[in-house]
Formats: structure tokens, sequence, C-alpha cells
């Protein structure tokens, strides 16, 4: 039902950040880095997320999200820009 309901929704860039901001969450005791989140946040540079971890968080981001995201669009989901262009793109894809 969500699934649905993204796909024939456009969400900006701020709705998706605040997604993956509480997606990201359980993942980083980084506290201030995650308060901060933009474009310009590095996963495992600044929240210090393993990659373990980050396998989670796509995967959190697939459901959350209603896209499936593949091994190489997962290989460059290590930045928020990054991320978000992905989403985007899946997204957009999903509704087409």
């Amino acid at each position: 039902m969500l699934a649905y309901f993204l796909k024939n929704i456009k969400m900006d860039k701020n709705e998706i950040i605040t997604e993956l901001k509480a997606i990201v969450s359980p993942y980083t005791e980084q506290r201030l880095a995650l308060d901060q989140l933009d474009e310009g946040t590095d996963f495992i540079a600044d929240l210090k997320i393993n990659s373990a971890n980050l396998v989670d968080i796509v995967l959190d981001i697939e459901e959350k999200f209603g896209i499936t995201i593949d091994n190489d669009s997962m290989a460059k989901m290590l930045t928020v820009k990054a991320t978000l262009q992905i989403i985007e793109d899946k997204l957009a894809a999903n509704a087409g």
C-alpha cells in the first residue's frame, strides 16, 4: 500500500532526506552528524556506518520507498547526494 502511494506522488529532496534520517538513525551513534544530515553527508566518514549496516540501510530504503536497488546502484550509495539521486531515479522509473 505504501509503495503504491509513493509511486503516485512526487517527493521532494527535503522529504526524502527526512525519511533517510529516520532510516539511518538506528545505525549511527553520531547524533550531531545525523541532525545535520544533508546532501554533503557521507555515511561512512560522517556517520561512521559500517558496510554491513549500509546493506541494512539499502534494504530499509527499498522497503520504505517501494523500490528495488540493484548492486551497481547500491555500491554508489555512500553519500546522501548519491542516495537521493538513486531514490529519485527509481521512484521516477516506477511512476513512469
